[in-house]
Order: structure tokens, then sequence, then C-alpha cells
């Protein structure tokens, strides 16, 4: 299951604001760096980079699974059991391009998902019609799927959003929903509209066989058979994690019991310490690199990290550049790039 999310329109002038930290210095030699469609202003620049984003992105599968149009969509036209990590890694790397890439590189990945989705078919499990895979049904549940996912585990975990920062975060999100193919306007815009959504879809989904495939699945990931102790150590406590941290409608339709919700949460905030235990400069070398590659473009300053949304007082003082201009020609960083 993909990816989604898209732009929208300026915050309300009565909209609760965070004040922000100024904008990050140019880089060396470049008088004119591209922040992309987010900028380093966003909750979404901001959070992106944490680690946890990993094991939200296996909680956003296991949500989106449980739609039995988008499943079979992910069944019939992917290779996700042969080619587990490339899958993964291949999403991370389209979140990572929308996220830190130029506004250029962003674009491109956008036309490319749309252009390959338009070829793509798959049969409802239910009817037996078929049906497009870029139908805007489908790819708005995969995008709310994956952004509710983003925002819960990032607060459970420990990153302390206040509520204008969550509803910012999900309005900025609208921004790969347009890139995707969907009409930002049709896309929850705040973390309220966000869940009113999931409660007008819920008496369609459904826990079939292709959703209890890819439970098992993501349970047990196809590795070396060298590597299965390593799986058993590390990724299945991660999955378990992530199946937990699911609403309790959803272990409902898998007919699978997760532990107390106090407990997940302790969780979370334990795997979250772990993993941004591990140096930044470190994660950030895996491959595609999109967020040293934004750090080289505009400067040190952009660097990453939700603790930046509470220390100068959070992000710009108004909406995220995303917000303005659903990635079109905004020129307000590069204006203050050339002063600075």
């Amino acid at each position: 299951m993909g990816t989604g999310a898209g732009a929208g329109p300026a915050a309300d002038p009565g909209q609760e604001r965070d004040p922000a930290p100024p904008p990050a210095s140019a880089a060396p030699g470049d008088p004119d760096p591209d922040p992309g469609l987010y900028g380093p202003g966003s909750v979404t620049w901001q959070c992106h980079g944490d680690p946890i984003m990993w094991l939200a992105g296996v909680r956003a599968l296991y949500l989106q699974a449980l739609h039995p149009r988008a499943v079979r969509a992910v069944i019939a036209n992917s290779d996700f059991r042969t080619d587990t990590w490339g899958r993964l890694l291949r999403t991370a790397d389209f979140v990572g391009t929308l996220t830190y890439g130029t506004t250029e590189a962003a674009e491109r990945a956008g036309a490319r998902v749309r252009r390959i989705h338009t070829h793509l078919r798959a049969t409802d499990p239910a009817t037996g019609t078929e049906f497009r895979i870029d139908d805007p049904e489908l790819l708005l549940w995969v995008h709310c799927a994956q952004i509710e996912s983003f925002l819960h585990v990032l607060r459970r975990s420990g990153v302390r959003l206040t509520a204008a920062q969550a509803d910012r975060y999900v309005d900025e999100n609208r921004v790969n929903a347009r890139l995707v193919g969907l009409d930002p306007a049709t896309v929850p815009a705040t973390a309220a509209e966000l869940a009113a959504y999931f409660t007008a879809v819920r008496p369609g989904l459904a826990a079939g066989a292709d959703a209890r495939e890819v439970d098992v699945f993501l349970r047990r990931p196809p590795v070396h058979p060298l590597l299965v102790p390593l799986r058993a150590l590390l990724w299945r406590p991660l999955a378990a994690v992530a199946y937990g941290s699911l609403p309790d409608w959803a272990h409902a339709l898998y007919g699978r019991p997760a532990p107390a919700p106090r407990a997940v949460t302790r969780r979370l905030r334990l795997t979250g310490l772990l993993l941004r235990l591990i140096p930044a400069r470190l994660r950030w070398q895996l491959p595609p690199g999109h967020i040293l590659k934004a750090m080289a473009r505009l400067g040190p300053a952009a660097r990453p990290s939700p603790y930046t949304l509470r220390t100068v007082a959070a992000i710009l003082n108004g909406p995220g550049r995303a917000q303005h201009d659903n990635g079109g020609g905004n020129t307000r960083w590069r204006s203050w790039l050339k002063a600075h």
C-alpha cells in the first residue's frame, strides 16, 4: 500500500498558531536553495526524520489492509511477497522525496506514481468486478490511514505536538494527496476531520483473507534462513507494537487480541527512546539519504527534529509552505535566504 496526501489552503486567521524559529541558512555556494514542498518551517519536515516513523509505517500497512478493495489492489499488483524490503524502502524513498526533496523531485515522484496507477487494475473480492486502483476512494483511504498512523505513533511515542501542530500536520500532508491524484479539497485538513473520516468508513472495513495474509506477512516477513533468529529478536517485537497501537475496532476486525493500551503506550515510548539513541547522522546514511541532501542544500539549521517544535516555540509564524501554494511558487523561503 502506498503513500498519499496533499496541499491545502492557508490557515484560518483565528486558528491557534505556534511561533517559529527562523528559517535555515542557505547552503554555501547556493544562492537560491529550494526548500521543496514543505520546508524546515513545517511540522512535517521536523517529524518525518524521527526513527519512529518506520514503526508508524508498519501500523499504516495494518490499517490500510482493512479496506477490502485497497488490499486487493496491493495483492494483485504488488511484489511485496518476494521483494519485501525493496518495497518498504521504495515507500520510504517516496515519503522522503516528498518531504525533503526539491520541488522538482517531489513533483516528478508524484507524476511517476500517478502514471503507474493509471495502468493498474484489480478485481473486487466481493463483486468480482474490475476496478482502477487510482479510484479516488481508494487513494483517500490509503492517504488517511497513513497520515493517521504517522500522527498517532509520533504523539503516542513521546513527540509532544500541540493540537494546532497536529492539525497543521494533517493539513500540510494534503500536499502529497495532490501528488498521487487527489483533489486536496476532498482530503481531511484537521485531526477532527480525519477522525470523522474513519467514523464514516468503518462500516465498510473488514479483515478478509487478503488482510489476514498481510497480517501474517508483517509478523513474519521473508528473510534469509540465517536471519530468522534476528527477525524474531528485532522485527517481531516492532510489528507487535505497531499492531497493538491500532484502534480497538481494528483489533476486533483482525480477531487478534492486543495488550492493554497503557502497556502499548509504554512500549511505544520505550521503542521511540531506543531508536532515538541511534545517532541521527548514522540513521540518515541509509539510502537514499534525503535528509542529508536537504541539509547540504539548505544548511545545517535545516536539520529536522521534533524537539524543534517545542524549543524556539515551534514552527512558522503562520502556516507552513505547503499550506500556501499546493507545492507551487511560494517565494518566501527564497527571499529570506537571499537576504541572509
